[in-house]
């Protein structure tokens, strides 16, 4: 199996699981884990990091993006 590169940190399960299905919906499937402090996180292929970072970015808000303070 390839290498799994965390691409997403979710505040939780409910996050998490949006994130990956906004990464099926692209063809990238994507696993997720228990991060700390209650955190989910979300992994994919190293081979899909990029198409995945992309689908990402463009699936989500930009208000819903955090910026530095």
């Amino acid at each position: 199996m390839a290498e799994l590169v965390r691409v997403a940190v979710a505040g939780d399960v409910t996050e998490a699981e949006e994130i990956q299905e906004i990464l099926r919906s692209a063809g990238i499937e994507a696993e997720l884990a228990d991060g700390e402090d209650d955190s989910v996180t979300v992994s994919v292929p190293e081979s899909s990091v990029e198409e995945a970072q992309d689908a990402i970015e463009a699936m989500t808000e930009p208000d819903e993006i955090v910026g530095e303070p």
